[in-house]
């Protein structure tokens, strides 16, 4: 089997678990088991792609021709290949979590849910494979319209003013700049194929270049980058595995893997370099790391003040692309990967103190770590990750952007990432300690975890959080084709 048919599998068993769930709404454990073997086969696909092509990139396959030298193309390429595997190992966890959350928490219409969570997998296995821009385009915006209905899901004034939000700015932005943008390269570079090094390095020179890249940096409204970023914080309306998925399996994870292959293979960071023209976007992200922290220490509601959090987080991946050095861009890759596995413990650890606790609200959480040692024992290892603090996987993704800085002469930008840092432990760390530390007589009794697919997956993914610490150089080894050379020691990490 050619891998060009392995990419079309990978695409269509999500799409596949969609329809299923819907031939077997009335029937939850065949509906349910069946997605889990498609979610399983669609790992398994995506790791039968790394093991063919392991780093390397193969040529793009064309299925038919959607405007004169753009086809609907797809290929593999390291940073797309590292997406698709971290989105389809976690959808599998997510399944896991969200069968246990939907039943425990006794929400309804869930055939239509996890239909909705199937064609989104499929929209995301379409974009990490997607070989030029206008395919991405699409597979990008059908992912915002998959999980639509996911952010409504609870169907009450609040999830659809929520839902409206979230899709008036990620179509708005889609529509009015990125493919404004996508049409100008086009026009300018005759193609829309991702090569490394870019397509646009002897076309365009001059201001253009920041205002090109503007366009394509605000019209990715996915990477949540202010001012553009409400849209994340008003889909908190979503159930939980609604936020697990936008959070770390698709959305927000779509909106800056687009960023970093906008900065490495339509710009080009040498030309990137060269031209300066992503500096100004360099201190917008480092703006965006500070004031979404700060937002988040105000926030009262957990799902809120992770929320913030994320759009904290993901402006580091945008700086690394930003700071157009090797180290940036190997950062901001291996920032995906060790941000997913760190935030989709703490949305699923939040899930399940609301199932198990009914409890929303931090100030709510006065000594629920002694009642549920295993969730909060998962989110304080999520949120060390988060923070980046060794042995755990976060911490090399934040090295790797400090030394991108270093090597760009931007020590503004080491302080920004190191402040950041200490402003993690200021909004992440009180909840443990007030679910540890501290007691209240409401919240004491025997131990009350949630059901066993609510806190099992979260143990598990903060349990990958400590292992990748250990596997981080062969990420990034695994990655170093992005950044225009071969696998090497970099800043330690490898060996």
């Amino acid at each position: 089997m050619n891998v060009i048919d392995l990419i079309l599998y990978a695409m269509a068993f999500p799409a596949l678990a969609a329809v299923t769930n819907g031939i077997f709404r009335n029937s939850p454990n065949l509906r349910d088991g069946i997605t889990l073997a498609l979610a399983v086969l669609t790992f398994l696909i995506v790791v039968t792609i790394y093991s063919i092509t392991g780093n390397e990139t193969t040529e793009p396959v064309a299925l038919l021709d959607m405007l004169p030298g753009v086809p609907l193309a797809f290929n593999v390429e390291p940073l797309g290949l590292l997406f698709a595997l971290v989105a389809s190992g976690l959808w599998v966890v997510t399944h896991l979590y969200g069968i246990g959350y939907m039943r425990g928490h006794h929400e309804g219409h869930q055939a239509r849910f996890f239909a909705c969570f199937g064609i989104a997998i499929s929209s995301v296995m379409g974009i990490a494979f997607a070989s030029n821009m206008l395919t991405l385009f699409l597979f990008y915006e059908v992912l915002t319209l998959s999980t639509y209905p996911l952010v409504a899901h609870h169907g009450t004034p609040e999830a659809i003013r929520g839902a409206r939000i979230y899709l008036s700015i990620l179509i708005g932005t889609s529509i009015a700049l990125q493919l404004t943008a996508i049409v100008w390269t086009w026009v300018l570079a005759g193609t829309l194929d991702f090569r490394l090094g870019g397509i646009l390095e002897g076309h365009v020179a001059g201001p253009i270049v920041a205002v090109l890249l503007g366009l394509y940096a605000f019209g990715i409204g996915k990477a949540a980058l202010m001012p553009f970023h409400r849209w994340l914080p008003a889909a908190m309306v979503a159930p939980t595995p609604v936020s697990a998925l936008l959070h770390a399996v698709a959305v927000v994870k779509a909106g800056v893997f687009t960023m970093l292959k906008v900065g490495v293979y339509i710009f080009g960071i040498d030309f990137l370099a060269q031209t300066g023209a992503s500096e100004w976007l360099m201190w917008l992200a480092a703006f965006s790391i500070l004031a979404a922290s700060i937002v988040a220490m105000t926030k009262d509601n957990l799902k809120a003040r992770l929320a913030y959090s994320t759009v904290s987080q993901l402006s580091y991946i945008t700086l690394g692309m930003a700071l157009a050095t090797s180290m940036g861009v190997l950062g901001g890759g291996l920032h995906i990967a060790m941000h997913a596995l760190g935030k989709i413990t703490l949305f699923m650890c939040a899930g399940a103190i609301l199932v198990g606790a009914h409890k929303s609200e931090i100030s709510q959480m006065t000594g629920l770590g002694r009642v549920m040692p295993i969730t909060f024992g998962a989110f304080l290892i999520g949120a060390l990750s988060i923070i980046g603090l060794p042995p755990l996987g976060g911490s090399w993704s934040k090295w790797l952007l400090i030394v991108g800085a270093a090597d760009a002469g931007q020590q503004i930008m080491i302080a920004v990432l190191m402040i950041s840092s200490l402003l993690n432990i200021a909004y992440l760390l009180p909840i443990v300690g007030r679910g540890f530390f501290l007691s209240d007589p409401a919240n004491a009794g025997p131990v009350k975890e949630a059901p066993f697919l609510c806190w099992a997956p979260p143990a598990f993914t903060a349990a990958c959080c400590l292992a990748v610490f250990f596997y981080a150089g062969d990420i990034v080894d695994f990655l170093s084709p992005i950044a225009g050379h071969g696998p090497e020691t970099v800043a330690g990490v490898s060996e």
